[in-house]
């Protein structure tokens, strides 16, 4: 009989009567409300020098290398040292758009709305349909909703409309798989540090009118408590505390400014982009970029990757563990050379047998299969079954 203490939760053909209980996945596959935990980065100093380059000189990080190298993480880490608060994501693919990460006008919630109010008028004798007055004091006389209630600042503009002092992390990533002309279209507002939104402008009484428009995303970026230091940590907590509640002290109202029709940056934001290497970025958006390459991780900096990943189980295994978890690094180190594998590959694998999950063929060639379909030599044992097909070959 399966004994359901073990790790395995499916395959007896029985139906419980009650759900079982999953274990709890990795740090990096937990979920809910508050901001997960992430474990301490780890980055050699030639990179960190890239960095504090691009920060220094105020322009974009383009991030490079093969998948699982770290290139997404390394943003919320620049957010987290320099006490910035959550990252701006903007995830590109092909169908995107410059106009999706600067604003987005909801033009049909505003006809509905007026299409509402005007029914609601018609049906009272055409009084106002909240009961209140017109600017002059008196009854009857209707204003549409403002156009400005309709747009909300993309990830992109929402960077660009920080507050002085308080600059915004924004991630763009996986730009390689944009459309051709996506890094040229970004290049004008990267230089100009300002866009236009011509909804607003054509309605603006004067180039100084000022109106606020709605921010992307949830969490705010923290805003420091009067009398708290002004460090790079100023308003930032613990590695993996909860993040204050929208209405309190110390969070930014999720409002921008817009005047005259235009979003001026007056902060210019911390972006680092990344790319997979799919493609080719032209000289002149390269020009306007700090670039940085992560290269696969050696043998000693999987180590270190594996140690901040899992400190205390990694350290609280016993000896048989940690020596068959050491030799999994040693091949898989070796077998990087030749086939294409991320390292997150080798965290799940390892995440796996310090939940006492044996590492047999068959759950190592499912999480350490190569990403090409080159193989990767000496990592996974042969099937126990020689003519077996590959994992996701037909035959």
């Amino acid at each position: 009989m399966t004994d359901h203490s073990s790790w395995e939760l499916f395959g007896d053909g029985r139906a419980p009567a009650t759900p079982r209980t999953l274990p709890p996945g990795p740090p990096w596959r937990r979920f809910g409300r508050e901001p997960r935990p992430r474990a301490p980065y780890v980055i050699r100093p030639e990179d960190a020098a890239v960095v504090n380059t691009a920060l220094h000189l105020r322009r974009p990080l383009l991030v490079t290398g093969f998948p699982g190298v770290g290139k997404s993480s390394l943003a919320h880490e620049i957010a987290r040292q320099l006490g910035l608060g959550d990252v701006l994501v903007w995830p590109v693919n092909s169908r995107s758009t410059l106009n999706d990460a600067l604003y987005r006008y909801d033009a049909v919630a505003r006809l509905r709305d007026v299409g509402l109010a005007a029914g609601l008028r018609a049906r009272d004798g055409g009084a106002d349909p909240d009961g209140g007055a017109d600017a002059d004091g008196g009854a009857g006389e209707w204003t549409p909703p403002a156009v400005q209630d309709y747009i909300t600042l993309g990830p992109l503009g929402t960077a660009l409309a920080a507050e002085p002092g308080r600059p915004r992390v924004l991630l763009i990533d996986e730009l390689d798989k944009s459309d051709l002309d996506l890094p040229n279209d970004l290049l004008v507002v990267f230089e100009d540090g300002a866009f236009e939104i011509p909804e607003l402008s054509r309605s603006a009484a004067d180039e100084g009118e000022s109106v606020t428009v709605r921010l992307t995303g949830g969490p705010r970026a923290p805003v420091p408590a009067a009398g708290a230091g002004a460090g790079a940590g100023a308003g930032a907590g613990a590695e993996g505390a909860p993040a204050p509640a929208a209405g309190a002290e110390g969070v930014r109202r999720n409002r921008g400014t817009v005047v005259g029709g235009w979003v001026t940056c007056e902060e210019f934001p911390v972006i680092v982009i990344t790319s997979n290497g799919e493609r080719d970025f032209p000289p002149a958006f390269l020009r306007r970029c700090v670039r940085l390459n992560l290269p696969d991780p050696t043998r000693e900096y999987l180590q270190k990757i594996v140690e901040a990943q899992f400190a205390a189980p990694y350290t609280g295994a016993d000896d048989g563990t940690k020596r068959e978890l050491e030799d999994l690094i040693d091949k898989f180190s070796a077998a990087a050379h030749a086939g294409n594998l991320a390292t997150d590959q080798l965290l799940n694998a390892i995440h796996l047998r310090l939940s006492q999950v044996p590492l047999d063929a068959n759950v190592l060639s499912a999480v350490l299969s190569s990403l090409d379909g080159t193989g990767a030599e000496g990592l996974v044992p042969p099937p126990a079954n020689p003519g077996a097909p590959a994992p996701g070959r037909r035959t």
